[in-house]
């Protein structure tokens, strides 16, 4: 089962119900600081040769960092412990003692030659700015960071919002080694947590989590992915209409059309502005190419011919455009993903577009800022309940809404959440919207049995489309092109195995 997405509140929602469930908070903390341990001493051995420190903060993190110590040394490790703060619970006094009266895990005052910092100064309920000793401890680390010893956090880096993901003064770690869930935090700051790894600690899977963001996984997209059989021919492979591609915009048709070849759709229609008809011609060989349908025959002939419509790549933002998208959905009441000028040009008037939408599957594919006009807030508010802020339209229009970003958040008509975390700067360039709609808009004409697959293909989407930038391995440099190019490399990879213990790793990107 893939790991849930959860704020510092709905965190402490889940320990609680785990708590109540009869399993003690001693024991949770037990399973979560010999985890960590175990992953620390097979992860990051070379740094551990020289010993740990650990920087055990007042509260039950720096409980957690007490068990890592004591797990460590038991393990052979050297192990130090830098207390930044007596512990104020029972149950982090208890892992203090217990650490100690081993024998080999030494108190100290600072870090001597250790090169393996164990960050245990703040957990998920810590907020605002680190003050007093708590931020001399975060500077310690750091400093050590900077001369070139491996910091890993426990939970969350220190200084890091466990909800927003704000930071000001915060440890930049290696790794970061999450109980139980992702917290939302560790999504939103990639650039400070390293790499994320889940371990499982046994919270309570019941109404608590199964109604928060479920974490796409490769094993999980993959087994959604529908197969396509050795007997298939282009029909089988559905055939998608991608209607974009204005005067001076065929570029923005032409990439959701080569996003959904790369992603195996069998007949692709480009149904452009004349004059984009030449370069679409050109640049995609394998591509039928119409023009925008005028009369009322062409809309029942482009209704007729397609399991799937892609409205919006480079579609312009203007009456004409209002005009065509809604001539073509009252013609059509198929399958459809609306993306950009399809969706801008309904800014602020989300009822019309539900009715238009009403009981058919469909995708909607905003970014942020495209979001906040569409439902009439600014683009601050969506980046501030991002893991919100589509349940709502979702629910009202019966489509999928798919917010892309860092994470992407996918908000299903029935209430469900997925968040795809993979990805890389290389699709923060314009096009790279474009591509998703035709991965997208072929996943949905292969999946779309039913409404209710919607959100299960814009997440398969997202999540392929940031595998494929994953893949092309670096940043700069990398154009629209390589991320095509690599799409082949995300539909086909085996799905990752995890250590045991582990539920989810994201890998760093930064």
């Amino acid at each position: 089962m893939p790991a849930r997405v959860a704020s510092a509140d709905e965190t402490r929602g889940c320990e609680r119900a785990t708590i109540q469930s009869g399993i003690p908070s001693a024991e949770l903390m037990e399973r979560a600081g010999r985890g960590a341990a175990s992953m620390i001493a097979a992860r990051y051995e070379k740094a551990a040769r020289a010993g740990a420190i650990v920087y055990a903060g007042p509260g039950n993190n720096g409980g957690d960092g007490w068990v890592v110590a004591g797990s460590l040394a038991k393990a052979g490790i050297p192990a130090s412990v830098v207390e930044v703060g007596a512990p104020r619970s029972e149950e982090a006094r208890a892992a203090k003692d217990s650490a100690l009266s081993q024998g080999n895990v030494r108190l100290a005052s600072s870090a001597h030659s250790e090169q393996l910092v164990v960050d245990a100064v703040l957990g998920t309920g810590a907020t605002g700015s680190p003050r007093g000793e708590i931020a001399d401890a975060i500077q310690a680390i750091e400093s050590m960071r900077e001369a070139g010893a491996t910091i890993v956090s426990l939970d969350i880096p220190s200084g890091l919002d466990a909800t927003t993901g704000e930071h000001g003064d915060c440890v930049h770690a290696r790794g970061t080694i999450s109980f139980g869930v992702v917290k939302r935090g560790h999504l939103v700051a990639r650039d400070v947590c390293g790499e994320i790894s889940v371990i499982d600690i046994g919270l309570l899977d019941d109404e608590s989590s199964r109604h928060l963001p479920l974490l796409i996984d490769d094993e999980w997209a993959h087994s959604r992915i529908p197969e396509i059989p050795v007997a298939a021919h282009k029909g089988t492979r559905k055939r998608l209409a991608v209607v974009g591609g204005g005067k001076g915009m065929a570029g923005a048709a032409i990439l959701a059309g080569e996003g959904a070849l790369r992603s195996g759709i069998g007949l692709l229609r480009i149904v452009c502005a004349d004059e984009s008809a030449v370069a679409v011609h050109a640049a995609i060989p394998a591509a039928l190419v119409s023009t925008w349908p005028e009369s009322p025959d062409d809309l029942v002939a482009l209704a007729h011919n397609e399991d799937c419509l892609a409205i919006g790549p480079g579609l312009g933002d203007s009456d004409a455009t209002r005009d065509l998208v809604e001539r073509i959905l009252l013609s059509w009441s198929g399958p459809v993903v609306l993306d950009a000028d399809a969706i801008n040009v309904f800014a602020g008037d989300t009822a019309s577009l539900s009715k238009l939408l009403a009981g058919r599957a469909a995708i909607l594919t905003p970014h942020p800022a495209e979001m906040g006009r569409l439902i009439g807030v600014e683009t601050s508010e969506v980046l501030t309940s991002r893991f919100e802020v589509g349940l709502d339209l979702a629910r009202t229009s019966g489509a999928a809404v798919l917010l892309k970003g860092s994470p992407t958040i996918v908000f299903a008509p029935d209430g469900q959440r997925y968040v795809s975390a993979s990805g890389t700067a290389a699709l923060a360039t314009g096009g790279s919207g474009d591509v998703l709609t035709g991965i997208a808009g072929t996943l949905l004409a292969q999946m779309a049995n039913d409404a209710a697959n919607a959100g299960e293909a814009a997440g398969c989407a997202a999540f392929v489309h940031g595998r494929a930038a994953e893949r092309c391995r670096f940043v700069r440099g990398i154009t629209l092109s390589d991320v095509l190019q690599a799409l082949p490399l995300a539909w086909n990879e085996k799905p990752r195995r995890f250590a045991d213990g582990v539920i989810a790793e994201l890998e760093s990107h930064s």
